[in-house]
């Protein structure tokens, strides 16, 4: 008797953790998967101990703690004068990627379609196939990561019903202009899709740009959910504090898919969260500033190794273009830079419906503390 159901048999570890396995065998230092290794701030640690020293630690109502439900729509309201109401449509969620595996298993029926960008985050095809849908991609290619509205119009059929779109996009470090987001909400309305936005790294913005949530553009509020979470913002990566806003129907549609899920998240790192929410602009002015230095000292560090680094707009990653480096595809260039320099990369081609498009590009990741930075800088002098 098979033992493994036929939906995950061919599924293998995330290209993050085979990467990071392979990081820990050589001790290298890790600078492919993208999570802080430095505290978050004090603020919302001591918002997490006081929420656990009070009356916030049993089940949490599966929709969310009220009070970070509030939180989510007074700061909607506040920087995006988008307004929702905190009691049907935010919902709380284990991370946004619970969020956006939610939103498949609750919107999508056998067969139908979500157009997505490639490079996508690697959990976005399987969440899609979990729920019975097929992913279509719209292949954002370097160095100006563009599309058109003719190819993006190409990919919807009579079974399209979702467009996922993640800006500031990782692995790429885009950030959609306000033109793009126009073409993307014209077609949007004009096909009656739902617009599925992953905006977790929102605050994380360099040189200028601004981040447009799509359903704040004339015609989407109605059709778009906006996912989001504390993790990259706050340093929180491991506290799984995520969201989604949007029309009540949708919003009603992945509460009953979580129900029979995680139910809920941590309670008191609910409460916690609304606190932060609380935080005024000086901080989040702080945070992009202070991962502006650490991209370009990352970018200059990776310049000078020869390697053709691509300009970064948002996340706290770099993409490189390894074409010209003489090590190989992707895949075994990271395998050269762990075993024989010992810094480790992503390689971007599991970013991609077909591999092929990623096979000369690498992720490099910045969220790390200066010595680790620096460090890596003495191994690459090697490179």
């Amino acid at each position: 008797m098979k033992k493994m159901a036929r939906r995950v048999a061919t599924m293998q570890p995330t290209i993050f953790t085979a990467m990071t396995n392979l990081a820990n065998r050589y001790q290298a230092i890790n600078l492919g998967q993208g999570f802080p290794d430095f505290d978050p701030p004090q603020f919302i640690r001591d918002a997490a101990t006081a929420a656990l020293n009070g009356p916030f630690n049993q089940y949490a109502p599966c929709s969310g703690q009220l009070p970070l439900r509030q939180a989510i729509a007074a700061r909607m309201k506040n920087r995006y004068a988008l307004s929702y109401d905190p009691q049907s449509e935010v919902l709380v969620t284990v991370g946004a990627t619970e969020a956006l595996s939610a939103t498949m298993m609750g919107l999508l029926d056998p067969d139908d379609e979500v157009i997505l960008f490639d490079p996508c985050f690697d959990s976005y095809r399987p969440v899609i196939e979990f729920a019975g849908g097929q992913a279509r991609s719209c292949v954002l290619r370097p160095p100006d990561w563009r599309f058109t509205s003719e190819a993006l119009e190409e990919l919807i059929t009579h079974r399209t019903k979702i467009l996922l779109l993640n800006s500031p996009q990782n692995p790429i470090g885009k950030v959609f202009s306000h033109a793009e987001l126009e073409r993307i909400a014209a077609l949007c309305i004009k096909h009656d899709l739902i617009a599925v936005t992953d905006e977790v790294y929102e605050a994380i913005l360099f040189d200028g740009q601004q981040h447009t949530p799509l359903a704040s553009l004339p015609g989407m509020k109605e059709r778009t959910l906006t996912i989001s979470s504390l993790a990259k913002t706050f340093s929180v990566t491991g506290w799984k504090v995520g969201w989604a806003a949007g029309p009540a129907e949708l919003i009603e549609a992945l509460l009953r898919a979580k129900q029979f899920t995680t139910f809920c998240g941590a309670a008191p790192l609910q409460i916690a969260g609304a606190k932060a929410l609380e935080i005024t602009d000086e901080f989040y002015c702080e945070l992009a500033e202070d991962y502006r230095q650490r991209r370009d000292f990352l970018y200059d560090l990776l310049k000078t190794c020869g390697l053709d680094v691509l300009p970064s707009q948002g996340t706290y990653y770099l993409m490189v273009d390894i074409s010209t480096a003489g090590r190989g595809d992707d895949e075994t260039f990271c395998r050269w830079l762990v075993e024989k320099v010992g810094v480790a990369a992503i390689p971007a081609s599991p970013f991609y419906a077909d591999p092929a498009e990623g096979k000369n590009l690498v992720r490099f990741t910045f969220c790390k503390s200066w010595p680790v930075l620096e460090e890596a800088a003495k191994r690459l002098t090697y490179f």
